[in-house]
C-alpha cells in the first residue's frame, strides 16, 4: 500500500529536517579544528558520521512506528533519530557535549539515547541487535504492545552477534524487524569484497523467516515493505529481515577523503538524491503543491536552526558532575 498524503508529507518533512540538520552539523564541525585538525577541538568534539542520502530508510520504516516501539541504530543515526521523534534540541545539545543534552553531553553523536521514544544507538558494529531482540522478548513475555527494529549496516551482518541475535529472534518468534542499510561501503571496504552474498536478505532463509531486498533508495517501496514486516511482527507472526539499497552521499566520517570510491561514483549518486526525487514525485502525483513543499522546507530549516541555537547557548557540563550518570550507585 502506498503512503497516504499525510504520510508522504510526514516523510518529506523528516527527510528534509534530517538533511538540514546534517548540513548544519557539517558547517559547524570544523570550527576550531583548523588549520591543524584536532578532533577534540571546536564546538562539536569527536568523530562525526553523517547520513545524507540515507533518509528514505529512516522515514520509510519509522512511519509505521509509535513511541512505544523500540529502535536501535548505528554510529550513523541522525536520520533515524529524527524520524523516530527524538527531541531535536536535546539531540543537538548532546552532539555539542552540553549539559542539556539527552545524556548530559556524555554520549555524543554515536550514543544518542531518548527513553521517551525508545531510541538508542551505538558506535559498535551490530551492537544494537542484542538490545533490540531483548526488547522484543520483553514485550512478548510481558504481553506488552510494541515491536523492536534494529537498523544495521551491511557490514554488520558479518558479525557473530548479528547471527546470534537473528537466531534467537527466529527461535522465539519475536516481534522484531532487522533493517540493513546497504550503502555499499563498510568504511572504505566495498561490500563485494567483504560479504559472501550480494543480497543479505537471502540470509533470512537460514533462520526460517521472510527476507526482502528493496532497491533504489525509494521511500515509497521502503514504506510498503516495512509496513508489511512491522504488521507481521505486531500480529505475532515473528521477525523479518529487510535489506535496503541506499546511498551515502557523504564520506564515512567528516574529513574522509573518499579516495576509495571509483571515479564518478559520487557524482552519480548526487544525481539520484532522494529528497529532490521525492519532491518531484509528490508534485507529479498531486500529493502536494509547490507552496506546501516550500513551506515544509522552510519550517524544517527553521526548526534545525533553533535546535542548533539551543545547543550553542546551553551550558557545558559542570566539572564536579563528571562522574554522575557514569557509574551506578
Amino acid at each position: 500500500m502506498s503512503p497516504t498524503r499525510d504520510e508522504q508529507h510526514w516523510m518529506y518533512r523528516n527527510m528534509v529536517t534530517s538533511r538540514r540538520f546534517e548540513e548544519a552539523i557539517a558547517r559547524i564541525y570544523f570550527e576550531g579544528k583548523t588549520p591543524v585538525f584536532n578532533m577534540a577541538n571546536g564546538p562539536i568534539p569527536g568523530e562525526m558520521h553523517l547520513s545524507d542520502g540515507q533518509e528514505p530508510v529512516a522515514v520509510g520504516v519509522c512511519a509505521h512506528l509509535t513511541p512505544e516501539d523500540v529502535v536501535t541504530a548505528t554510529h550513523r543515526p541522525h536520520h533515524q533519530a529524527i524520524a523516530k521523534g527524538v527531541d531535536l534540541d536535546r539531540m543537538a545539545a548532546e552532539i555539542f557535549g552540553k549539559a542539556t543534552g539527552l545524556s548530559g553531553g556524555r554520549g555524543g553523536h554515536m550514543h544518542i539515547f531518548d527513553a521517551d521514544v525508545n531510541f538508542a544507538c551505538s558506535g559498535i558494529i551490530a551492537q544494537g541487535m542484542g538490545p533490540a531482540v531483548g526488547a522484543a522478548l520483553s514485550r512478548k513475555m510481558r504481553g506488552l504492545p510494541g515491536v523492536a527494529v534494529a537498523f544495521v549496516g551491511e557490514g554488520a551482518v558479518n558479525q557473530g552477534g548479528w547471527h546470534e541475535a537473528m537466531n534467537l529472534a527466529a527461535v522465539w518468534n519475536l516481534p522484531f524487524v532487522c533493517v540493513i542499510e546497504d550503502n555499499a561501503w563498510g568504511i572504505s571496504v566495498a561490500k563485494e569484497t567483504s560479504s559472501a552474498v550480494a543480497n543479505n536478505a537471502e540470509r533470512a532463509a537460514a533462520y526460517g523467516i521472510p527476507g526482502r531486498r528493496i532497491e533504489g533508495n525509494d521511500p515509497y517501496a521502503i514504506h510498503q515493505a516495512a509496513g508489511e514486516a512491522i504488521a507481521r511482527a505486531r500480529a505475532g507472526e515473528g521477525p523479518t529481515l529487510l535489506e535496503v539499497e541506499t546511498y551515502r552521499l557523504a564520506g564515512h566520517f567528516m574529513g574522509d577523503a573518499e579516495g576509495y570510491r571509483p571515479e564518478g561514483e559520487k557524482d552519480a549518486l548526487f544525481e539520484k538524491d532522494p529528497i529532490p526525487a521525492m519532491r518531484a514525485r509528490m508534485l507529479a502525483d498531486g500529493a502536494a503543491s509547490a507552496d506546501e513543499l516550500d513551506g515544509i522546507e522552510a519550517a524544517a530549516a527553521a526548526r534545525v536552526e533553533a535546535a542548533i541555537a539551543f545547543a550553542r547557548n546551553s551550558a557545558d557540563p559542570a566539572p564536579e558532575d563528571a562522574l554522575t550518570r557514569v557509574f551506578a550507585a
